[in-house]
């Protein structure tokens, strides 16, 4: 038996995401359902992906199928701050490469990792579509931080440990 839930105000967004669609198409909503389910849970477990999916009245495979597609979407805890780099070409070639190692180097983890403490988690991401402004890193998947040299870098990480 499930025992993950999904708030009335979570549930009052994704109708008015559902809204946004003809009524038999309520499965577009998917991707903005998860992104809300995320948003309230920190990541999507199975419990949570299947509410996600019987409230949509979609099987449960293909919400699986949406979130294990898009890097945006958190599959397992995580850390507090959760910093995903994108290393696709026209970042690598902008200094993406270095930055990575300079992320790893200053917070002591790999991609895939989460700091001893909790408080940030390293991933690496594919295109974000902003390549003109790289090397790019999301911040919670919802803060798009652009150039990021090994100086933004340690300023991002100093302005993130005072905000905990």
């Amino acid at each position: 038996m499930s025992t993950a839930t999904l708030s009335a105000d979570a549930l009052a967004r994704i109708d008015r995401e559902i809204a946004k669609y003809p009524a038999d198409q309520r499965q577009s909503a998917v991707m903005a359902a998860l992104a809300i389910a995320q948003h309230e849970h920190g990541w999507l477990s199975t419990e949570v992906m299947d509410l996600v999916a019987d409230y949509l009245g979609m099987p449960a495979i293909a919400v699986y199928e949406v979130a294990t597609f898009y890097t945006m979407y958190e599959r397992a805890p995580g850390g507090r701050h959760r910093l995903c780099l994108c290393t696709n070409l026209p970042c690598a070639l902008s200094g993406a490469t270095e930055a990575a190692a300079h992320l790893k180097r200053r917070l002591g983890i790999d991609f895939g990792g989460t700091t001893a403490d909790g408080r940030f988690s390293l991933k690496e991401g594919e295109c974000f579509g902003a390549c003109g402004d790289s090397p790019v890193l999301l911040h919670n998947n919802r803060r798009m931080l652009i150039e990021m040299t090994p100086e933004r870098i340690d300023a991002l990480l100093a302005e993130l440990s005072t905000s905990d």
